[in-house]
């Protein structure tokens, strides 16, 4: 792990070339990816043509050697994708839309025991083609292995027509990043034209909440051996009673497209959420996960603000691969940031485990407020 040899730096010396650390198509801003202790496994090296169309390009993904796949040499238990007909779905409005397809809310009749129909969000795939209902069938086999209460739910696929669908429990407040933005201190609503002061923001408690949530979320994911490598505020939703899951549709690199560098014209990279690591090198781990999460911290605690807002992409790629932090919160405990910055040590195996991270959260959520030091 260790590919760096310096220290974090709170200055942004030289220029680095965003075409040298930038190189090459291959897409890091797609969700989850199975490795085996950052390792591709001997079953994923026979993988072939096996892409998933996930936000702007076909990327491949690395198979989870936990579910079968006919004609690899490692034996797998069979992965059953709960089928759903459309009968059973009834289409209510459209959420939004990604390079993949549209993602719609719908209602869906027989899917639970106990419930005569629910609300779910429904992925719908565009592309009929036969590698893209392979790549279909292996994402839908990927989400079924993931079971967590801090990961989106999914149901299960809709086969029997076209479009193809993927159906998924439904949050009803959206993605975090628009829930922060629409509970900060700036965020105002109009009454007959005229902007109004909402009065519903939130407090270092609930913010804490949020981020406890999310590290759940990733130790799951950690432990399954998946790394996310797109981990921010806008693929994470939030539901009732401020309940937060891990989950990513695929349209925020359209919905965000401003949160993404676009490279060799298709490929679209987070880089703002990156490690040195990754954006020099593509080197993606459960440590450049956890880089990315104390972005997600930053992003929490300014209410939804870009990271490196005041910069250009290529400033901000020249700044992170010099050793630049962002800098602390107004709002953000001491406490807190410490914590951030345990995330962005430089060296990957020097950064906080996620196991850790949580405990910090979870033990700042317990102190009194007026004993974290807050910034005036």
């Amino acid at each position: 792990m260790g590919l760096f040899h310096a220290e974090v730096q709170n200055h942004c010396p030289g220029r680095v070339s965003p075409e040298a650390v930038m190189s090459g198509e291959e897409n890091s801003a797609s969700p989850l990816h199975h490795v085996n202790h950052a390792v591709i496994s001997p079953c994923a090296l026979d993988v072939g043509l096996d892409s998933v169309v996930i936000g702007m390009s076909r990327i491949p993904i690395i198979e989870n050697p936990q579910y079968f796949r006919h004609g690899h040499n490692c034996t797998k238990p069979t992965t059953y994708v709960q089928h759903i007909k459309c009968r059973d779905i009834i289409l209510k409005r459209e959420l939004g839309e990604g390079a993949f397809g549209k993602v719609f809310l719908a209602e869906c009749y027989n899917l639970s025991p106990t419930k005569d129909k629910m609300l779910v969000a429904i992925k719908t795939l565009k592309d009929p083609t036969f590698a893209a209902r392979k790549d279909f069938q292996h994402e839908a086999e990927m989400l079924t292995n993931l079971q967590h209460e801090h990961i989106v739910k999914f149901y299960g696929v809709c086969v029997d027509g076209d479009p193809l669908i993927m159906v998924f429990e439904y949050m009803k407040h959206g993605d975090l990043n628009k829930f922060l933005r629409a509970h900060g201190p700036d965020a105002t609503i109009l009454v007959d034209g005229q902007p109004l002061q909402t009065n519903g923001e939130l407090g270092l408690s609930q913010m804490l909440h949020i981020a406890s949530q999310i590290a759940a979320g990733m130790i799951y994911l950690a432990s399954q051996h998946f790394v996310h490598r797109d981990l921010a505020t806008r693929n994470c939703l939030v539901g009732n009673a401020l309940l937060v899951k891990i989950g990513d549709f695929g349209m925020s690199r359209d919905i965000y497209s401003t949160d993404y560098y676009r490279v060799g014209g298709h490929t679209m990279l987070p880089i703002r959420w990156m490690p040195p690591e990754s954006i020099m090198y593509r080197k993606f781990t459960t440590e450049s996960d956890v880089w990315s999460f104390g972005v997600i911290l930053w992003e929490i605690f300014t209410y939804g603000k870009q990271p490196w807002f005041q910069l250009a992409n290529n400033e901000v790629i020249e700044c992170i691969t010099q050793g630049r932090v962002l800098e602390r919160p107004r709002v953000c405990p001491k406490e807190l940031y410490d914590i951030m910055l345990g995330c962005w040590q430089r060296e990957p195996h020097q950064r906080l485990i996620m196991k850790d991270i949580q405990k910090k959260l979870l033990a700042l959520m317990k102190s009194t407020p007026v004993y974290l030091d807050i910034l005036g």
